[in-house]
């Protein structure tokens, strides 16, 4: 009860007063009828008479109180609703390759009865459809979008979509139908390396057709010479690998030969800048052949000590070694926090056979010497429960289930489930003792509602409250990946990292990827989680592989490597916390891991062969572990370098970053410039406006077509926001079952508010004019006089 207003509840009904206030009238008008009845009475009346009429004036004046208070009733009610349709229009360019349908769409739905909306959200190279969706939803109602769901800017339609869940609404979709082919061209690989390195590219076509694949030929082109013509069917790709013998910018150019809609997407441009070999300590007291294999690639200088200078080398290998003989570790220390890179190998005389424990060198290390003791971690799984999950909701138990059965008993594991609000299904306990009763928790799950990734993190956050620990998440990956990653990333900062799992037959690997790279964890499908075992099985749990397991294919150093050999032995080593598990040995021993050391980055590998060499780890296709495991810790091969510029490629229209890094700032060139963000480092902010390469300073860009036309058909994205919030993929002539939906979508139970003032009030009338009416019966029937009564 508040001074404002008062409610109670009775059953499913909820009585109210809108304007309590009002009842400190009723004494009031009380004290007046007495003085107007009894207070200086006369006449002949009695005093049963006075009573009487007293007592109805009493009760007239509280119905009217009341009245006054404003009565009303809330309950729940089956109501008919105000079915609209809006619909969303997409007249973007992306949509050009299909046919018209919204204006006989809308009509068709009003021949059904039900009004509708038509807006259109999208014109030309730009596509904001999170934001349209967004502005247009309006509660219990129906949106419809023509659209292929291909969001260029602003808000993501998974955001819209959670607003949408919220709000009770429901989004539904009518995906194009291509009546045009319409192709377009892409390319993928390193944007720097150094001369003399192997480098792999992916040239990607992809699009729509009513016809089915395409076939198109696709010519690349290395600095204005052919190396590639290749005809196949699209969607198809072709790989391709160089390596550039000179410094410099090379440009890698794509086209494809096919006859469809835009031309501007049958181009894709690259720039790859290609620098002098970094230099490279090499330190060892063997002659081993990692050696050689380096001085391949990089610019190699040998030592059996590390000296008291390092200012000429990018990075430090050390192999094999004791650390009474590394030499100058302090020097090596104060290299590494100010941005240089180590790579420690493993071998018969290093690590817990070199005295590592305890040791400055041990210090900077990802990994601890000695056998990692089983430690208690708390790990919280964040299941997907929504609706965009409904439909793989078995698999997502079955793969909850799975990683559940892989955990040491001696960890503590709590549940939250999630779709646009987090549950809390099981507390965080130790799961040696209640590992069949959360299994069965797991089990009783259902789906519904919109996803929120987001949600889910911060839920299983809070129920790890103040602990460190790791967070599973089981998803789809089907939401905005922008909200959970930024999430993910806060709780990196904080000590959480984020495995993500994930399910369904289409899992959006790009967020769930995003989501776990941000926390500093790893990405895992659905049959992979038996990786869990390698980081968290414990003593009852230990994992048993055969052969080196890549345990991360997120990080940059196993993204694309493919490991065929064991070396047979491995360093006696656990990883540390907040390290990076890269690549396991066969009895679950972190044989590669790495992490940042102030500004600098180390590496470890422990797998090492019977000879203390790294076997087969040299031979190709392992050897890319060694190489980018090397290329990691380098960083920038121009790190540095003074007057060189920095650029990426970008599209037109979107604006890039120019740094420069050197004595002076460059003079202003082509309208572009430069302002001083740190000593000795200048940026400038381009916007190219045409397709092609560029040239900025002493470097290339290269510019190609917006986003707007990398995309077409029906994205998952779209598919994912109509799932999560109830609703339905219709074809063109669905016009009945559109309406039907709506009408659907608006009826139902809710909760209608009654109004009941003027039923008091009227009440009130009759009371007063049946008194009346009895005192004048009596007057006639001769029973009272008029003159001496009230009357």
């Amino acid at each position: 009860m508040t001074p404002l207003v008062w409610t109670t509840q009775f059953g499913d009904v909820t009585v109210g007063l809108a304007r309590p206030l009002f009842l400190v009238a009723f004494p009031l008008a009380v004290a007046l009828v007495w003085a107007l009845v009894f207070q200086g009475a006369s006449g002949t009346a009695g005093t049963r008479s006075r009573r009487l009429l007293f007592a109805s004036r009493l009760v007239v004046v509280f119905l009217l109180v009341v009245a006054a208070m404003g009565p009303y009733t809330v309950m729940d009610r089956q109501t008919d609703g105000d079915p609209q349709v809006t619909l969303l229009v997409d007249e973007s360019d992306s949509m050009e390759p299909s046919s018209a349908i919204a204006s006989r769409l809308a009509e068709d739905i009003e021949d059904e009865g039900v009004p509708v909306t038509v807006s259109t959200v999208a014109r030309g190279d730009e596509s904001p459809l999170g934001e349209a969706l967004a502005a247009n939803l309006r509660p219990d109602g129906t949106v419809v979008m023509v659209s292929d769901g291909q969001v260029t800017r602003g808000r993501s339609l998974a955001s819209a979509a959670t607003l949408a869940g919220d709000l009770n609404a429901t989004v539904s979709a009518v995906p194009p139908q291509p009546t045009d082919t319409e192709q377009y061209v892409t390319i993928n690989g390193p944007a720097k390396t150094s001369v003399g390195v192997e480098n792999a590219f992916l040239a990607q076509v992809d699009g729509v057709s009513p016809d089915g694949p395409t076939t198109v030929e696709m010519v690349i082109e290395i600095d204005g010479e052919e190396v590639s013509r290749e005809s196949f069917q699209s969607p198809g790709r072709v790989e391709f690998t160089q390596t550039f013998q000179t410094t410099g910018v090379h440009r890698i150019t794509a086209r494809i030969d096919t006859d469809d809609e835009f031309d501007r997407n049958n181009v894709f441009y690259k720039t790859v800048r290609v620098v002098e070999p970094p230099r490279v300590l090499y330190v060892s007291r063997e002659d081993y052949p990692l050696r050689a294999y380096l001085s391949e690639l990089y610019e190699v200088d040998n030592a059996d000590r590390v000296p008291s200078d390092l200012s000429r080398y990018h990075a430090v290998v050390l192999q094999d070694m004791d650390v009474g003989d590394v030499g100058e570790v302090d020097t090596l220390q104060r290299f590494v926090i100010d941005g240089g890179g180590l790579l420690v190998v493993g071998g018969r005389n290093s690590f817990e056979n070199g005295g590592y424990d305890g040791s400055s060198l041990a210090s900077m290390l990802p990994v601890t010497t000695g056998e990692g003791a089983s430690q208690t971690t708390n790990l919280v799984f964040a299941i997907d429960v929504s609706g965009s999950a409904e439909s793989g909701m078995r698999v997502q138990k079955s793969v909850a289930l799975d990683a559940l059965e892989q955990l040491g008993d001696e960890n503590q594991v709590g549940i939250v489930g999630f779709n646009y609000l987090a549950y809390e299904v099981a507390p965080l306990r130790p799961i040696g003792q209640n590992r069949e009763s959360t299994a069965d928790l797991i089990r009783r799950l259902e789906s519904g509602g919109a996803t929120d990734i987001a949600v889910g993190l911060r839920g299983a956050a809070q129920q790890l409250g103040d602990r460190q620990g790791t967070i599973i998440l089981i998803s789809d990956g089907h939401d905005r990946f922008e909200d959970a990653a930024s999430v993910a990333n806060q709780l990196g900062s904080d000590g959480v990292r984020v495995i993500t799992i994930g399910t369904c037959p289409s899992p959006n690997e790009r967020t769930l990827r995003a989501i776990a790279r941000a926390s500093g964890g790893n990405y895992l499908r659905a049959d992979e989680t038996n990786r869990l075992r390698i980081l968290f099985g414990g003593a009852n749990r230990q994992y048993a592989g055969d052969g080196l397991t890549i345990v991360n294919q997120n990080d940059f150093i196993t993204a694309g490597v493919e490991l065929t050999s064991n070396p047979g032995s491995v360093n006696d080593v656990a990883i540390r916390r907040g390290a990076n598990f890269l690549v396991a040995a066969d009895d679950g021993t972190p044989a590669v891991a790495s992490w940042r050391y102030g500004l600098g980055r180390v590496a470890t590998i422990t797998s090492y062969g019977s000879d203390g060499s790294l076997d087969g780890l040299l031979a190709r296709p392992d050897s890319l572990l060694l190489t980018k495991s090397t290329n990691y810790v380098i960083g920038d091969p121009e790190r540095k370098a003074t007057g060189v510029t920095d650029v990426r490629d970008t599209r037109v229209g979107s604006a890039v970053t120019v740094v420069y890094r050197g004595e002076s700032r460059p003079e202003e060139t082509e309208n572009i410039t430069f302002s001083a963000v740190s000593p000795g480092v200048y940026e400038a902010t381009v916007v190219p406006t045409d397709q092609g390469y560029r040239d900025v300073l002493d470097t290339e860009l290269a510019v190609n077509y917006q986003d707007e036309y990398g995309g077409f058909g029906t994205s998952t994205a779209l598919q994912a926001a109509v799932a999560d919030t109830g609703g339905r993929l219709y074809d063109s002539g669905d016009a009945a079952e559109i309406a039907r939906s709506a009408r659907d979508n608006a009826a139902g139970v809710k909760p209608v508010r009654d109004e009941w003032a003027v039923y008091f009030v009227l009440v009130a009338f009759l009371v007063y004019l049946g008194e009346v009416l009895l005192r004048r019966v009596q007057v006639y029937r001769g029973r009272t006089q008029s003159e001496g009564g009230l009357i």
